[in-house]
Formats: structure tokens, sequence, C-alpha cells
């Protein structure tokens, strides 16, 4: 018998070739603490199955990482669609976004799902799980898996194979029931027995753990606001008769990439000059404008074009920049590793900055401090600035919905708008686009183009980036009084060409190198569509250049 070396993280281990990674790491259901799903072979991600051949780096994969939720919920997903065609004959389900730690989905069955309906589901679901039955990957040609997809009425799965380069396709099999997935699966049900299916009218949300809560289900958060901007952009899909990867790209064929870009900047300025508009009926209250949102949500450019649509009803907004209110950086708290946390609250000077607000909310003159980054410290330049009481101040950072940012001012005098990528546009029914996708995409063509950082750069900072999201963005998303989502349904489409040639520069040996495959595997499936029609105050101007806004 023919003996290899894997390296693992406690020394060497000597396993017969062939071996699987289930078989080498002891990887079994209910074995392992936080479970493990996958491993990484010399840096590239790989299923439980998978046979190891030679010599490796055998690093595990679980649930307190990002491809080991994505692995679970995807195996989830398969789990619960097959448990609802087993209660539901004929049924149809659509995975649609992510909300409240979870997936809402929607579920037709004939007439309207009830609470009593998925409890059924949710039954038939814990059953294949207590069975461990097999998780099985076959390999067939486009041709087998359009045929199959046609038989089992799946039309968007036919049209989105069209779309797809590889000869072959890995279809999954769990019982009876097959399907396609984007990315990996577990090799077994029996993994899968950390869930929640929860009724959500009119569908429901399927919640499992997180990374952060990696053994179990996190508590249940409603997030209302959030669930209506995504129903607002399911409607722009209608309007703009895109509703997944495939129907955009046969727009692109038709010709009419560059009317669906108008369609798509037409509807976001609707929205901006509507939140103008809410703001402007108020403008005796509001005396300040909080914007806040996650990395590369585009919250330059939204700001700017909202103090152009207040302009336009007669309202002069002034704009303050919390950079300039930094402490000085002996003064900057640490975090975890030591290292100055800029993204901290704290970082700001909140005693000044609150003095200042209030001292300009009650019409007086301030001395307008600013940040040298090369120094360290803050400096007055001689700079004042007045406002009268129809002047609004408009804020952009992090932090912009956290009460404490602006405590020295009463909550009723703020006006507070949450912007982020949320996109709708899905693979097909079964396989969405995280809109963290989106938003790692636009950082790393922006990052390249105007911070000369590589993809890889970019793609280990990435983490870090979302950390800090997760602490000081997320929490107070539902503290704001209207939220914009800032994706275009075309966009994608014009990252193509920026993002493929960026990603394919970095090497096997890159520990983001599994990171980099997933997302051009993700880009392969969108036509490219040129950028010469997007127009340049639009938010995708912010990420690929030619904005007429300073950013």
């Amino acid at each position: 018998m023919e003996m290899i070396k894997i390296q693992l993280p406690e020394g060497t281990k000597t396993v017969a070739k062939g071996q699987t990674i289930q078989e080498v790491l002891g990887a079994w259901p209910g074995q392992n603490h936080p479970p493990v799903v996958a491993a990484k072979v010399d840096n590239e991600l790989r299923e439980l199955s998978y046979r190891l051949e030679r010599d490796a780096v055998l690093t595990p994969v679980d649930l307190s990482s990002k491809d080991g939720i994505r692995i679970y919920s995807r195996s989830l997903k398969m789990v619960m669609i097959r448990a609802a065609k087993e209660v539901f004959p004929n049924c149809w389900v659509k995975i649609m976004y992510s909300l409240s730690k979870g997936l809402y989905g929607e579920m037709d069955i004939g007439r309207h799902l009830t609470e009593k309906d998925l409890r059924r589901v949710e039954k038939r679901m814990r059953e294949i799980i207590d069975a461990d039955e097999k998780i099985e990957k076959h390999k067939m040609s486009i041709d087998e898996a359009v045929r199959y997809f046609e038989e089992e009425g799946l039309d968007d799965k036919v049209q989105l194979m069209a779309y797809k380069k590889n000869p072959k396709i890995s279809v999954y099999r769990c019982g009876w029931y097959h399907d396609y997935y984007f990315g990996y699966m577990l090799p077994s049900t029996g993994f899968l027995s950390q869930f929640e299916l929860r009724f959500y009218l009119p569908g429901f949300i399927l919640r499992y753990p997180s990374k952060y809560s990696p053994e179990k289900v996190p508590p249940f958060v409603e997030q209302r606001k959030l669930a209506r901007i995504f129903y607002e952009y399911e409607k722009w899909g209608q309007v703009l008769e895109v509703c997944d990867v495939a129907s955009l790209n046969k727009l692109i064929e038709a010709g009419k990439g560059g009317e669906l870009i108008r369609l798509a900047e037409a509807l976001q300025e609707k929205k901006i000059a509507q939140i103008a508009d809410q703001i402007t009926e108020d403008q005796e209250r509001i005396r300040i404008i909080l914007i806040a949102g996650p990395s590369s949500s585009g919250k330059t450019t939204f700001t700017q074009r909202l103090a152009i649509q207040l302009r336009v009803n007669g309202v002069k907004p002034v704009s303050i920049s919390l950079d300039d209110y930094f402490v000085s950086r002996e003064f900057t708290p640490l975090n975890e590793k030591g290292e100055p946390d800029f993204e901290a609250l704290e970082a700001i000077d909140l005693e000044l900055f609150n003095e200042q607000l209030a001292d300009l909310i009650m019409g007086e003159e301030i001395k307008i401090p600013r940040f040298n980054f090369m120094t360290g410290n803050r400096e007055y330049r001689g700079e004042v600035l007045r406002i009268s009481p129809d002047q609004p101040i408009l804020i952009e950072g992090i932090h912009g919905l956290n009460e404490r940012l602006t405590q020295s001012v009463p909550k009723d005098r703020k006006f507070k708008v949450y912007i982020s990528a949320l996109t709708q546009l899905n693979l097909d029914s079964h396989n969405r686009i995280p809109t963290t996708d989106n938003r790692i995409i636009r950082r790393i063509v922006r990052d390249n183009q105007f911070r000369s950082h590589n993809a890889e750069t970019t793609l280990r900072l990435w983490p870090s980036v979302r950390k800090g999201e997760e602490k000081n963005i997320f929490p107070f998303q539902e503290e704001a009084d209207v939220m914009f989502n800032s994706a275009l349904t075309y966009e994608l489409a014009v990252l193509k060409r920026y993002i493929e040639p960026l990603l394919s520069a970095i090497t096997p040996d890159s520990p983001v190198y599994s990171e980099a495959k997933r997302l051009l595997k993700f880009t392969s499936y969108f036509l490219p569509l040129a950028d010469y029609e997007v127009p340049a105050n639009s938010i995708l101007k912010e990420f690929i250049g030619g904005s007429c806004f300073p950013c």
C-alpha cells in the first residue's frame, strides 16, 4: 500500500494514498466542535469526500469560517428543498436573499403557505438528517443536465447551463433528489442537525449557525427594514425584466444592455430624489443627515447625489468629514492584536465632535479642525463655519447609525440613511449571489484602480473589514430612517472585464487562492457588458473610475 505524508496543524501524519479528507481528519457527524465540513489542500478548498493522492498540507475548515458556513447552508438548502418536494409533490421553492442570519425563501404549494405546512417540512428534514443520508456528487455533461432539469421543470437552471463554459457539470444527489449547487457540499446529511425553519409571511427563513455562533443557531433578530428594501429591489427586477443571471445575459445578447443601464440608473436616481423629498418635507425638524453602510456600498457617491437632490429642493446641506475628528494617533484605541483600531468609535474625538455639532445647530461659529494624516495630529488652519437654520449637516461614516456618535443631538433631529449593495440577482432559484460577493468585487476593482492594491492584498484584508462591519455597522442598521440599495442590476456584467484579470493573477500558493477561484467561477456565468454607457454620476463609477464626483 502506497503511503503519503499529510501536514496537519498538529503535525505530520502518514496515511494510505487514496484516503478521503474525511477519513484522515476523522470528520464525522457529531465528532468535531465546531463541525469540520471541508479542508484546504495546499490552499485549495476541497470537500470531505476528496481523495488525497499525494503529499499535501491539509487545513481543516469548520463553521468558524465563511467557507464552512457556505458549505453548511448550501447542503441544508438541498435537504430542505428535497423535504418540501416530498411533503408537497411538484412544489416550487425559491431561495431569495439573506435575512436575520439565514436565507429568506418562498414556497409555492398551490396555495398560501402556513405555519403547519412548514412544520411538516421541518419534520421531514429532521428525519433525513437523523438518517445521515449520503450527499453524492456526480459529473455529467451539460446536455445530460439540461435534459434532467427540463424534465423537472427547472427552466431557470436550463437557461443558466447555456452560459456554462465547462462541458461537464457537478450535480449532487441526496436520495432520489438531484440538483445543481454552486459550490461544495457535505458528504452526508448527519452534519446538519443545527438549523431552524421559521415561518415568515409569505415565505420562510432557513436559519443555521454563523461564523460567530458556529455550534448553534444564533438568536433570531427581525430585520423589518432590510426585508422591505429587498422586497423593493425584487420589484425593480420585475420592472427591468431581470430576475437572474440568465435573464440578464439574454438582454445583453439582444443588444439591450444600454437600455438596462439607463433604466437601472433612473430607478436609483428616483429613489435618491424620494429620500431628498422626505428630508425636505421635514426640514424644520431635521438638522443632521447621517449616512452609513459597509465597505464598497457607494456611500461617497450617494452622499453627493443626495446633496444635489436636496439643492434641487432648495435645501443647501453642509458636509462635515468625520476623518477630521480623529484623536491624535497616540490616543487611538488598540484592537485585540495590539494594533491601532482606526474603525473604533473611540478613534473619534466624540467630545469635540458633539460640542461643535451643538454649536452649529445653535447658530454658533466653529473653528473647523483638519486631521493631518502625515503627522497623526489635528490642526486648525483658520477655517470657520456657521450655518443657517435651514441648512442640514451631512455626515458620512461607518458609525452614522450609532447614537453614541451624535449623542448631543436629540434623536428626533436626525435622519439616518443605511446604504449597502443588496443584490437581488441570483444564479437561479436555488443558488443566490451573496451581497458580500458584490461588495468584494467592487472593492477589488476600486483598490486596484485607485490604491495600487492587487486582488490578493484586498482579499487578505477583507476578513478584518468584515469583522469591523459586524461590530460597528450591522448591529445598528435597523436604526435607519430609510435604507438605500446601491446595487445595480447590470453591474456585475460591467465589472466582469475588470475583475477577472485581477483574480486570475492570484497563484495557487496564495492563502486566498481558493476564494479567488470561487469568485472567478461565479463571474464566468456573466456575459460582459461595455461600460461606455454608464453615466458619470453612477455609483459604479466610484469603483471603475470616471466619476464626475471627487472620491
